[in-house]
């Protein structure tokens, strides 16, 4: 069995996995609300005891365990950004009694996730050439805004690591040039794109629209932003029209999130296409349809003719990090240890 976590700033996420004809084979996921735990082991004990039964999974029934977390690794050690925990491989193995512990990037999971995933776990925003190869580029919007390369070499995508969502916001327009200037004396200081585009950046845009620029906040959806969780009522007010505000929130943040996407195409020349992963895209599929993202996407002066060949897919499965985290796990340990659980399922089928 391998072990797989997508370890975020509010949520951990933990599966494990077989194998069944060379594909990975899902057993038993649960999710765990992150800050109700004081450490990364305590949930991945009380997930292994199935609530209790000790006998259900211990660590030697495991081959190899590998977590995908927000921030960058180093010699096996990570300080997660979002979450007072310090991760190191090495404890990890000891504490888990699994003998093959790694730890990577989120969005490297999640990079390594997208040759698991089914075809229908992935919606074409842009078509672009299809036919087109060449590296690809991942940004996801999530509680942070995460990026990574995937770089081509020939027969297959080697996900590369990187901290782009913490980069600095270019604005683009008076009203982005305004909202910058607002963030700056809210935040005293720098702005990343990170605080326009993700979770949290949501509400900060609706904050400037509403303090700013006085944009109409109604009774009732200032009622509902203090009872439910402010992202989903932006959101949702947005695709129904109900809400003006809501709808000029969730425009500019689309469009912030299509240039920065852009951006990262134009960086890695991601001729194979730009993914679209993290929570917010699936969940606002129609607000990324209404041509804003892809304006901003595209608008790129003399290069917006390149940009317009590079497809664009949105990721639909949440267990695509874990899928990715799960196939690194064994690929890895498989390297070690001269056997691969894959490869012996495909001789088995």
């Amino acid at each position: 069995m391998i072990l797989a976590g997508d370890v975020g700033g509010t949520k951990v996420h933990l599966a494990l996995y077989d194998f069944e004809g060379g594909r990975l084979h899902p057993l038993r996921d649960e999710k765990f609300p992150a800050r109700q735990f004081g450490s990364l082991d305590e949930i991945v004990n009380k997930f292994l005891a199935a609530d209790g039964d000790a006998s259900a999974t211990n660590g030697t029934d495991i081959l190899a365990a590998c977590f995908g977390c927000p921030g960058p690794v180093r010699d096996g050690r990570l300080k997660l950004t979002n979450l007072p925990w310090t991760l190191d491989v090495r404890d990890l193995s000891r504490s888990l009694s699994i003998k093959h512990v790694f730890l990577i990037n989120d969005l490297e999971a999640n990079g390594y996730g997208i040759p698991e995933l089914a075809p229908d776990k992935i919606y074409t925003l842009h078509e672009g050439d299809p036919e087109a190869t060449g590296h690809r580029g991942l940004v996801a919007a999530g509680t942070g805004l995460g990026e990574a390369l995937l770089i081509w070499d020939g027969t297959k995508h080697i996900p590369i690591p990187s901290e782009g969502g913490h980069c600095d916001f270019a604005a683009r327009s008076n009203r982005e040039i305004a909202m910058l200037e607002y963030l700056r004396s809210t935040l005293k200081g720098r702005v990343s794109f990170e605080r326009v585009v993700s979770g949290l950046g949501i509400q900060n845009v609706y904050r400037f629209l509403r303090d700013v620029e006085k944009l109409d906040e109604p009774k009732w959806l200032c009622d509902r932003m203090t009872s439910e969780d402010p992202n989903v009522v932006i959101g949702e007010c947005a695709e129904d029209g109900s809400s003006s505000i809501c709808f000029e929130t969730m425009k500019t943040f689309a469009s912030a999130y299509g240039a920065e996407a852009g951006n990262l195409a134009l960086k890695v020349l991601a001729t194979g296409g730009i993914y679209l992963g993290g929570g917010v895209a699936p969940k606002r599929l129609k607000t990324l349809q209404n041509g804003f993202f892809m304006q901003a996407f595209l608008d790129k002066g003399r290069m917006s003719a390149l940009l317009q060949s590079i497809p664009v897919r949105i990721i639909l499965d949440d267990t695509c990090a874990l899928l990715g985290a799960a196939a690194y796990a064994e690929a890895r340990a498989a390297e070690v240890g001269g056997v691969s659980e894959r490869a012996v399922s495909m001789k088995q089928a």
